[in-house]
C-alpha cells in the first residue's frame, strides 16, 4: 500500500509522528517511506516505489467519441471483401442496432523497420511506428459513452472513484511544486466533464487541473490566477500566516486532509502566478517547432503537453475536442478523413520532439478513445459504439516499439487473441511507473480501494 491508508487504519502514535513531519504531500511522502523497504526504488519526487520505474510521466491523447480501429491500425481485408453482408460475428450487443458490414476507405502498408501496417490516413505517424506498440485487442464493459469514459479514466463505470491521474499523483508525487502535477487540456467540455479527472476520496490535491486551451493567451487559459489587489509580498505574508494557523490547528485537533490539500492548492496557485505564464506560452517556441506541430486545437494541445511534462507535470491528458468528435454515427468516411488528418501531424511531431529531447524514453504516451466502433453500418455510412474489440497504442516509457499485441476477429468486431481489458491497461501503466496496482490502495468507508478494483494483469509482453 503506497502511500498508507487514511486515518481509519492508522494508529495514534503513528499519526502523531507523521504530524511532526509536516502536512500535505510532505506527510504522505514520509508515510510512504515508513511503509516501504529502505532499499526500494524511488520516484523523481522522492516517493518510494514498488518496482524500478521505466516511465516518470504520462501523456494521454484521448480521442473522445471512439475511433474505428480498422481505419487506422487494424487492417481487415475481409471487411471490404464481404461488405454488405452480415456474418455471425456481427451479432453482438452494441448501443444501437446496426446493419451489414461497411467497408473501410483506408489502405494499409507496412511502415518503419518493423513493418507494422499503418493506414494511409496517418502518413506522418507511420514514420514513428518503430516507437509504437499497437494494442489491437482492447475491450471494455459498456457500449455507452458515460460508463465507458468512466471506466477508461477511473477504472470503473461508477462515478465515485478517483481518476487514474489522481492515482498516479497519489503514488508518485509531483516533480514541480510550481505547477499542478496533473493537467487536463480540452478546447471545450468532454462528456461527463470534471468527474473524469476528479480525486474522489483521495486527497483533493491529486485531482486534475482543467485547462481550456481554445484561447492561447495564458491569462485566458488559467483565469483568476493573479491577485489584482495584493502584490506577491503581501500574498506571501497572508499564506505564511495561514500556514501558521493551520499548524496550530493540526497540533490541537490532528491532521485534516481536506485542509492540508486546500493549503497546498493555495501555495501552488501562488507560485503559478509566475510559472504558468512561462509553461503555457507557446509564443516562446520557435517558428519551426510551431510549424512541425501544425495548427489547430489538437496541435496546440500536443505542444502544450510537451512543454508541461518537460517542466515536471506528472500526467497530461489531452482530449481531442469539445464533446465527442470521434462519435461518427453518420457520415463516418467523411469525418474520419478529417479527424485523422487533424491528429496525424501533431501526434507525430510530439513523438519526434520528445525523442529528440531525450524525454520519450521515460515519458509514456498513450493514444485511444473510450471504445472503438462497429465494422457494421449505422445510418447508411455511420458506425455504432463497439466495446468488444478496439485499438489503443503506447509509445516510450519502457514499452516495446514496432510491434502489435493481440488480435480482433476477421472483421474487427471482437478481441479474440491476447485480450487486454481496460483493467490490464491500467495495471500495466502503473507497473511502468513503478507502482504495483495491487498494492497502490487507499482505505475509505471501511475497505481498501485501488484503480483496478479486484482485476488487472500486467501485460509483460509489451514491456521492453
Amino acid at each position: 500500500m503506497l502511500p498508507p491508508s487514511n486515518s481509519e487504519a492508522t494508529s495514534i502514535d503513528r499519526r502523531n509522528l507523521l504530524q511532526t513531519l509536516g502536512g500535505g504531500m510532505g506527510m504522505l511522502g514520509a508515510a510512504s517511506m515508513l511503509a516501504q523497504p529502505a532499499a526500494a526504488a524511488t520516484s523523481s519526487a522522492g516517493r518510494v516505489l514498488h518496482n524500478p520505474p521505466k516511465a516518470k510521466r504520462v501523456i494521454h491523447l484521448f480521442m473522445n467519441g471512439g475511433p474505428f480501429q480498422c481505419d487506422l491500425f487494424d487492417p481487415k481485408p475481409m471487411l471490404n471483401k464481404f461488405a454488405g453482408q452480415r456474418p455471425a460475428e456481427a451479432d453482438l450487443v452494441t448501443e444501437r442496432k446496426t446493419g451489414n458490414l461497411l467497408a473501410s476507405p483506408a489502405k494499409f502498408k507496412p511502415a518503419g523497420n518493423s513493418g507494422v501496417p499503418v493506414s494511409d490516413l496517418l502518413p506522418h505517424l507511420s514514420k514513428h511506428i518503430d516507437d509504437i506498440c499497437v494494442l489491437r485487442s482492447m475491450h471494455a464493459d459498456n457500449p455507452n459513452h458515460g460508463p465507458a469514459l468512466l471506466q477508461m479514466n477511473n477504472g470503473t463505470i461508477l462515478p465515485t472513484r478517483p481518476s487514474m491521474g489522481a492515482w498516479f499523483l497519489y503514488g508518485l508525487g509531483t516533480e514541480n511544486q510550481n505547477l499542478p502535477g496533473y493537467v487536463v487540456l480540452c478546447p471545450g467540455r468532454p462528456v461527463r466533464f470534471s468527474i473524469l479527472w476528479n480525486s474522489a476520496f483521495l486527497p483533493s490535491a491529486h485531482q486534475g487541473t482543467y485547462i481550456n486551451h481554445s484561447n492561447l493567451d495564458p491569462a485566458k487559459m488559467v483565469p483568476y490566477l493573479r491577485n489584482e489587489q495584493w502584490d506577491r509580498q503581501a500574498q506571501r505574508r497572508q499564506l505564511d500566516l495561514m500556514q501558521k494557523l493551520n499548524t496550530a490547528h493540526r497540533e490541537m485537533r490532528g491532521s485534516d486532509p481536506a485542509l492540508d490539500a486546500r493549503m497546498q492548492s493555495m501555495e501552488t496557485a501562488y507560485r503559478m502566478q509566475t510559472q504558468a505564464n512561462d509553461a503555457f506560452d507557446l509564443n516562446q517556441e520557435s517558428k519551426t517547432t510551431r510549424e512541425n506541430y501544425g495548427s489547430g486545437h489538437f496541435a496546440n494541445g500536443c505542444l502544450l503537453a510537451r512543454r508541461l511534462v518537460e517542466r515536471g507535470v506528472r500526467f497530461v491528458q489531452l482530449y481531442y475536442g469539445n464533446g465527442q468528435p470521434w462519435d461518427t454515427h453518420s457520415k463516418h468516411d467523411t469525418s474520419v478523413k478529417k479527424l485523422a488528418k487533424d491528429i496525424d501531424q501533431p501526434t507525430a511531431a510530439l513523438l519526434g520532439d520528445l525523442k529528440q529531447r531525450g524525454l520519450l524514453e521515460d515519458t509514456l504516451v498513450i493514444w485511444g478513445g473510450e471504445f472503438g466502433r462497429t465494422p457494421t453500418s449505422e445510418n447508411g455510412n455511420g458506425r455504432d459504439h463497439n466495446h468488444h474489440g478496439f485499438t489503443m497504442w503506447m509509445a516510450g516509457g519502457g514499452v516495446r516499439g514496432g510491434m502489435t499485441y493481440g488480435e480482433t476477429d476477421d472483421f474487427g468486431f471482437k478481441a479474440v487473441q491476447d485480450k487486454m481489458h481496460v483493467h490490464d491497461m491500467h495495471a500495466t501503466v502503473l507497473h511502468l511507473l513503478g507502482l504495483d496496482h495491487e498494492r497502490l490502495t487507499y482505505r475509505y468507508a471501511g475497505r481498501d480501494y485501488r484503480l483496478t478494483d479486484v482485476h488487472g494483469r500486467i501485460v509483460q509482453e509489451i514491456i521492453a
